[in-house]
């Protein structure tokens, strides 16, 4: 069903994994949608997929963050209801490798889009934050209270974009900003259109046992099964990526009538081991996962789970897609991937 009110929403990042499913979902409640996107990390072919899936194509203006001049043109342009951020850089290892680069684009880029977004007169954001600005502090589940200690540069560069934000709430009454703290968002849209593609050697368990499934990686590393949790793997918050992007259009109607700085985790509240994945993986879809268990790796948790009770509270929002959804609708993806390059 379509929503009773169209509005223009401007989304950086718009062609990317989360960026895509969120613009998928605001099409198609009947909005109207402007990608700027610089597809650093993303596919071209992206756009037209959405167009198809929506029956509506979003409008794309290729830029990067740091461009200044092209966002102003685009935010000036025309007026837009709100703005939703997902441009920026995202891997741990790499912002180790490349702190000052992460800055730059991460915290450089979201200082210029607010400079742009006020001379365009739009004063409501939707800003794609992590749960690793909360760091090691071993609570779990983590709720907003948490002190934030961020122990890489990745995860304080959204910890300097949030106090930005803050910042520009509290200098400007009428500004609002949404500001979502993922977990780990897997899986991809049941069409299996559009999904995650990320470049170089991934990070994330999912990818990995996907690529473990295909046979491109001969085993999957389990680092550590001596944590105290049920199975002695690492438990996370796994959270699909279609309930995550729901999450962002609940938010979108919250800030347009309550201005200030909001911080929300976006989770399941419910966590699953490492070895409860690659089961679930193997039973949904009949395919095996080769696994050896390595030495447990620096700095890992044992469990790292989401309280998720203020989204529900604030926006009406929880996730509603199980394990065995992500499972299979990942793999459907994965499938369609491999199907199209052979």
């Amino acid at each position: 069903m379509g929503a009773q009110t169209s509005h223009r929403y401007f989304v950086t990042g718009g062609a990317g994994y989360i960026g895509s499913h969120t613009v998928l979902a605001l099409l198609r409640d009947g909005h109207d949608v402007t990608i700027f996107d610089n597809f650093s990390n993303a596919s071209r072919d992206v756009i037209d997929r959405l167009g198809a899936l929506a029956g509506k194509a979003p409008v794309l203006i290729e830029g990067d963050i740091r461009d200044e001049a092209a966002l102003t043109s685009a935010l000036t342009a025309q007026k837009y209801r709100a703005v939703l951020h997902f441009a920026g850089l995202k891997s741990v290892a790499e912002s180790v490798e490349k702190p000052q680069l992460y800055h730059e684009v991460n915290v450089g880029g979201t200082e210029i889009l607010l400079r742009a977004m006020e001379k365009g007169g739009c004063k409501a954001i939707v800003f794609s934050s992590s749960a690793t600005v909360y760091g090691t502090h071993g609570v779990s589940p983590i709720d907003e209270s948490c002190s934030l200690d961020p122990i890489n540069p990745y995860g304080q560069s959204k910890a300097d974009c949030e106090v930005l934000l803050e910042n520009n709430c509290q200098n400007d009454a009428e500004f609002s900003a949404a500001i979502l703290r993922y977990f780990n968002p897997v899986g991809a849209d049941k069409s299996a259109k559009i999904g995650e593609m990320p470049k170089g050697t991934p990070a994330n368990l999912m990818p990995l046992i996907l690529e473990a499934a295909t046979g491109e990686r001969e085993k999957l590393a389990i680092f550590g099964n001596d944590y105290d949790t049920p199975d002695g793997t690492g438990v996370r918050d796994y959270i699909h990526v279609s309930d995550l992007a729901a999450g962002h259009t609940a938010a979108l109607p919250y800030i347009e009538a309550h201005p200030g700085a909001h911080k929300i985790n976006l989770g399941t509240g419910r966590g699953y081991s490492v070895i409860e994945m690659i089961q679930t993986f193997q039973a949904v879809n009949d395919v095996p996962i080769p696994y050896s268990i390595e030495a447990r790796r620096p700095g890992d948790l044992g469990e790292v789970v989401a309280n998720p009770n203020y989204a529900r509270e604030l926006l009406d929002w929880q996730a509603n897609l199980g394990l065995e959804d992500m499972c299979r609708d990942a793999w459907a993806w994965k499938k369609s991937i491999v199907k199209s390059s052979s």
